[in-house]
């Protein structure tokens, strides 16, 4: 596998793998990022997984980034990839249940979408709950999962003029994505419901329910199961 070095800034190093979205090039990614976080590489103090490129931020007054690439190369990430380490997915993916409520309260663009892909809503619900979504990232907002790939029958375009505010926890489609708001925030994606579990645990340690690699499910709730579960 062929990978490229960048600088991205003053401050981090960019790898890049093959530019496309894949499941497999993405876990590619989120596996390197484990390997440099366990090599504890002296100066680094983040790893950031995208798509199909990984961010390594570092001190400025540890070292620099002519050293940074270095220590990278010799880790020899292209040739450890993890096609070599079969175990990965099966003891660091996590899968989780989320439920949505696609009443018409919390889906404002459910007619929309079914005007797109000219289906029912019933049928996009079931579409949207029938199927496991890998998190490719978080971005956009702290806690924001991009998650795909949706069906090809789901696939909507991003709304002509974004809304000025999205209500926290809305799940939205856009593409072959479908993602989900982890606060109030302006967006343009097409709101289908709105989940009841909180994904931004601001007084949290760790805040982010969820991480890149990591697999979702969602299931249809009630307006009452709703409410039952956000108090």
């Amino acid at each position: 596998m062929t990978i490229n070095f960048l600088p991205y800034g003053d401050r981090a190093v960019l790898i890049n793998l093959e530019q496309k979205i894949s499941t497999d090039i993405n876990q590619t990614v989120i596996w390197m990022a484990t390997q440099i976080e366990a090599a504890k590489v002296f100066g680094v103090e983040f790893c950031i997984p995208a798509y199909c490129s990984l961010t390594v931020g570092f001190d400025v007054q540890k070292t620099d980034y002519q050293t940074i690439v270095k220590i990278l190369k010799r880790l020899n990430l292209a040739q450890n990839t993890i096609s070599k380490n079969t175990n990965f997915n099966k003891n660091k993916t996590r899968t989780l249940q989320i439920p949505v409520c696609y009443d018409e309260e919390f889906a404002p663009d459910l007619t929309e979408v079914s005007k797109q892909t000219g289906l029912s809503i019933s049928t996009i619900i079931a579409l949207h709950t029938a199927q496991t979504y890998h998190v490719f990232m978080l971005g956009f907002l702290p806690g924001f999962p991009y998650l795909g790939s949706l069906p090809k029958e789901l696939a909507v375009t991003r709304k002509a003029t974004p809304r000025r505010k999205v209500p926290a926890r809305s799940v939205g489609l856009a593409g072959l994505q479908t993602g989900i708001y982890p606060s109030e925030a302006p967006g343009g994606w097409q709101i289908i419901g709105q989940t009841p579990i909180d994904i931004f645990l601001k007084n949290e340690d760790n805040p982010f329910l969820l991480k890149a690699g990591d697999v979702v499910q969602f299931y249809s709730i009630s307006k009452a199961e709703y409410d039952k579960t956000h108090k």
